[in-house]
């Protein structure tokens, strides 16, 4: 089957521009869900992509870039200032927000980086779920729009800019079933790849090599000891990835 994009093109070349309700309807329409080989495939590829030391170095930038646009989204939401966003070729990545240094909103701002690649997966499993794969697709390439308005360093802007290309040439020139492995794909990668930071960080913590990691700053914070915070965000990452594993297997 070929993509409704390709369909569009042709309709171009023989004067028939779709009108904007007609592409505001195939966004928001279902797709046919993909077989079930595919969907266990995706997950399968996005399984190794989290256990493969070599290919994680490079896939983890897409863990960090969601990890600080979940700190940028609840500086906002919590009404803190956000100055900007910082990626790093070591995977690293810094979110500034001015505001009060303690308090709700500061605590929330902290905490929410960790959890966002899980929460970020559960929501897109529920989308597939729903057969939503172009607005999964869209709402993604949406988001990275927003963010890199507010990337402040040169590998940040490449790095998002590469993710945000990625997923537009996938949705609009690739054929439906590459559309949706590629989003399935995503989604499993983000509920799969939520759990690792968190094994890696309280693995620094306990060397010691993390003193100002987000749940030792939560810690200072709250006087709620790093490691219950790592635990929290470990109970979120796994009860995401059951729950949008479910989703995902049952469409």
């Amino acid at each position: 089957m070929r993509s409704w994009w390709r369909h569009t093109a042709c309709d171009r070349a023989e004067g028939n521009i779709p009108s904007f309700t007609e592409t505001w309807q195939h966004v928001v329409g279902t797709q046919p869900a993909p077989p079930s080989w595919l969907i266990l495939a995706s997950g399968a590829l996005a399984l190794v992509a989290v256990m493969s030391d070599r290919i994680w170095w490079v896939a983890r930038n897409v863990v960090t870039i969601a990890h600080e646009g979940g700190h940028a989204l609840m500086s906002v939401v919590t009404g803190r200032r956000l100055a900007g966003i910082r990626l790093h070729s070591d995977t690293s990545g810094v979110t500034v927000s001015a505001g009060r240094p303690t308090g709700p909103g500061m605590v929330l701002t902290i905490a929410a980086g960790y959890i966002a690649p899980s929460l970020l997966g559960l929501g897109g499993a529920w989308i597939l779920a729903a057969g939503h794969v172009t607005a999964l697709l869209w709402t993604s390439l949406l988001l990275l729009v927003a963010m890199l308005l507010m990337i402040r360093n040169v590998f940040g802007v490449v790095s998002v800019f590469a993710t945000g290309a990625t997923i537009l040439v996938v949705s609009w020139s690739m054929p439906a079933t590459v559309q949706a492995a590629f989003a399935y794909l995503i989604t499993w990668f983000l509920l799969l790849a939520g759990t690792r930071p968190i094994v890696e960080l309280q693995r620094k913590r306990s060397r010691r090599r993390a003193p100002d990691s987000d749940a030792d700053q939560l810690a200072r914070l709250t006087g709620v000891p790093g490691l219950v915070w790592v635990a929290l965000f470990a109970v979120t990452a796994i009860t995401a990835l059951v729950a949008g594993a479910r989703w995902l297997l049952v469409t």
